[in-house]
């Protein structure tokens, strides 16, 4: 059924591909977390209607997941859901964090395609229509990669020095200027359900997995409204979250300051040992000395201890079991 969707559409017919539900056209699920997004959620919603319907050839299901919003976003969502049948929302207990609402709507979507996607309009819906038309030429996981982005220079910056230095840093080949718009086959969705860490990096995970894995390229809009869900606090926690989960570097470095540390010591050791046996005549108070090296080695010392602690409380957090998330209700259409 695929191979004949394809052909009618003119799209090359891949050598393998899973097959589709029995009879069915195929079924592209969107995965689309929420959190605070009240004022533009409706309007995304009807770009994103506007943009499937450019395609009838496809079933779709939009998965959203209220991340805990305290705006209203939850009515709006439940509106969405009265209207559309292919709209589910997922409620979460309370607000659990975007990687984790990505989470679970992967853990909900059963299309034979998954697209993932922010609701600000930042990402074009129009974009995931590429994807799926990657997808169907036989890429098995789709990123979508910034060719260009709206942000204010110190992100961009920061966004840019930052996918350079953990692609050197990590373990998997990353892909640089590439968020959490993707789509993944059937396949590989169902692989990335198995990754249950509390401390998520997903963009890292799709990495991993290997598959066959392409870009495409587009330029990312301005926030449609509302402000950033991702401060400085929460993005430095992913960037921590990113280097601690697909890299031991830091663990590496604290090795080698402290072979660096123990060099320069032994050299001090030696300056003092000559000042004492050859020019005993030489008056050296020693207290700067004295104070700097201490305070370096305690401030040294501190921040081996913190970046260790980081690995330790991920394994706490681990071996603790409990749930990722927590849902209160799975709101439809047909919800009484």
């Amino acid at each position: 059924m695929a191979d004949t969707m394809r052909q009618q559409v003119r799209i090359p017919v891949p050598h393998q591909r899973q097959a589709t539900r029995e009879g069915a056209p195929p079924l592209i699920s969107y995965v689309l977390p929420v959190y605070n997004e009240v004022a533009g959620i409706r309007r995304f919603h009807e770009e994103l209607v506007e943009t499937t319907a450019s395609r009838p050839e496809f079933d779709y299901e939009f998965i959203y997941v209220n991340d805990g919003s305290a705006d209203g976003s939850l009515d709006a969502l439940r509106d969405l859901a009265k209207n559309d049948p292919r709209v589910r929302v997922v409620d979460f207990a309370r607000n659990f964090g975007h990687q984790i609402a990505i989470t679970a709507g992967l853990d909900h979507a059963q299309g034979d395609a998954v697209i993932v996607m922010d609701t600000d309009l930042q990402d074009p819906p129009r974009v995931s229509l590429e994807l799926i038309d990657t997808w169907l030429s036989g890429a098995e996981i789709v990123s979508a990669r910034r060719r260009t982005r709206r942000d204010t220079p110190f992100k961009r910056a920061t966004a840019h020095t930052y996918y350079r230095v953990l692609r050197r840093c990590a373990e998997v080949d990353i892909p640089v200027d590439t968020g959490d718009f993707r789509l993944l086959d059937r396949r590989a969705a169902e692989e990335l359900r198995g990754f249950r860490e509390r401390s998520r990096f997903i963009r890292g995970m799709v990495a991993s997995m290997g598959f066959e894995q392409r870009e495409v390229l587009f330029d990312r809009d301005d926030r449609m409204a509302g402000e950033t869900k991702y401060p400085m606090r929460k993005m430095m926690r992913l960037a921590a979250d990113g280097v601690t989960s697909f890299s031991t570097v830091p663990l590496k470095l604290i090795t080698r300051i402290g072979f660096i540390t123990l060099g320069l010591a032994m050299l001090g050791i030696i300056y003092a040992v000559t000042l004492r046996l050859f020019f005993p005549s030489i008056t050296v108070s020693g207290w700067t000395m004295l104070m700097v090296a201490m305070l370096f080695l305690g401030g040294l010392q501190m921040l081996s201890l913190g970046v260790i602690g980081s690995y330790v409380g991920r394994i706490y957090h681990e071996v603790q079991q409990r749930p990722l998330y927590i849902v209160r209700n799975v709101i439809s259409h047909d919800e009484d």
